[in-house]
């Protein structure tokens, strides 16, 4: 019965997806750290009963298969012209007076309050200005299309009401 199930929130199936993932990779480190420690910790022991004997190691327990390798992600490629934009000028000598104290550029402060006022460039401008504009309208609100309605309604019950009037007052008139 589909209809009388409780429908599933998808933030706590998110939530408990990640939590079986984080699991299921805390079982995993503590595997491999046992498995790093069971490699390190395998003690070597020298015969007492000849001193400098030969060195006696445990048989070693056989290795778990190591896991298959995940495929790397992908990374986004950038462009190269926003990564050339975004260096800072480089300062040369000629930037520096004779006591090397930077001199005051205005052209450069002028540029730089431009750039801090007009803010990054938007992706799309044309819908930028279409919204500015306000060329693209959304649907209306519900309380205008309820007056609409009540508006309708009461003038076509105006508009009943007269014809009634009128078709009763032509059969008294007549009668």
């Amino acid at each position: 019965m589909g209809l009388l199930k409780r429908k599933t929130d998808p933030v706590a199936e998110r939530a408990r997806a990640l939590d079986a993932e984080l699991g299921r990779l805390e079982r995993e480190i503590q595997r491999l750290e046992a498995q790093l420690h069971g490699a390190m910790s395998q003690a070597r022991f020298r015969s007492t009963a000849i001193p400098g004997g030969p060195t006696v190691t445990h048989a070693a327990r056989p290795q778990a298969p190591a896991p298959p390798q995940e495929h790397q992600p992908m990374l986004e490629t950038v462009k190269s012209s926003v990564l050339e934009n975004s260096v800072e000028p480089v300062t040369t000598p000629a930037h520096f007076n004779e006591f090397g104290v930077r001199k005051y550029d205005l052209v450069e402060l002028a540029q730089r309050l431009k750039r801090y006022f007009t803010g990054p460039t938007a992706s799309n401008p044309k819908l930028v200005s279409y919204l500015a504009a306000g060329s693209i309208q959304g649907p209306r609100p519900l309380r205008y299309e309820k007056r609409v309605a009540r508006n309708r309604f009461i003038a076509l019950v105006v508009v009943l009401f007269i014809m009634l009037l009128g078709i009763l007052s032509v059969f008294l008139r007549t009668s």
